[in-house]
């Protein structure tokens, strides 16, 4: 194994948004599986061992994929940077969290089902939201990092509901205006 398929198995697990197996590190890099497990061991090696006091990043095994990551003692400074992903069923629940804040977990439960346990395990660990026990349930609010995230310019959360009500609005307003557009058009042809 050379240090041209070190670089090759290193670029594909720096720019994967996610842990990838040996065989989409293949497809991305055509090597073959013994020169990626080759390469998985060195560059382990090299993060985790040589240079650990060097880095602030690491190469982990999860399951039986690889990912290279942000060693978790300077995981806080990157997250307000690194904006995560977040996915529109997820969206929609912090949507709901951010505008019904302080809110209880049991009342969003009741909004849209047992789906919000793990939808606020997924936002805490993306340090979007804050919870807290709350008698027998979890208080839920936004952190900081909320508003920093969409552009926000408060962490009011009356500020953020009123930010929320104008930018549903504006929306619904767009949609309808279009329509009508559509409408007067098709009554003209």
């Amino acid at each position: 194994m050379g240090l041209k398929e070190k670089r090759l198995v290193e670029s594909v697990l720096f720019s994967a948004s996610k842990p990838v197996s040996i065989e989409e590190i293949q497809v991305a890099t055509s090597l073959t599986p013994k020169k990626i497990e080759e390469a998985l061991d060195v560059l382990i090696d090299d993060y985790n061992v040589k240079r650990k006091d060097e880095t602030s990043m690491e190469v982990v095994k999860a399951g039986n994929k690889f990912a290279m990551q942000v060693k978790k003692k300077f995981l806080d400074q990157s997250v307000m940077v690194a904006k995560p992903e977040i996915q529109s069923n997820l969206l929609k629940t912090l949507a709901l969290i951010a505008f019904h804040q302080p809110v209880k977990q049991s009342n969003l439960r009741r909004m849209i089902g047992q789906k919000v346990y793990e939808h606020v395990d997924e936002l805490v660990g993306m340090k979007l939201i804050y919870s807290k026990p709350h008698g027998s349930t979890e208080m839920i609010t936004t952190t900081k990092l909320f508003p920093e995230y969409f552009g926000i310019d408060t962490t009011k959360p009356e500020e953020i509901r009123e930010f929320l009500a104008k930018k549903v609005i504006g929306d619904i307003d767009k949609v309808d205006i279009q329509k009508e557009e559509e409408k007067e058009e098709q009554t003209q042809n």
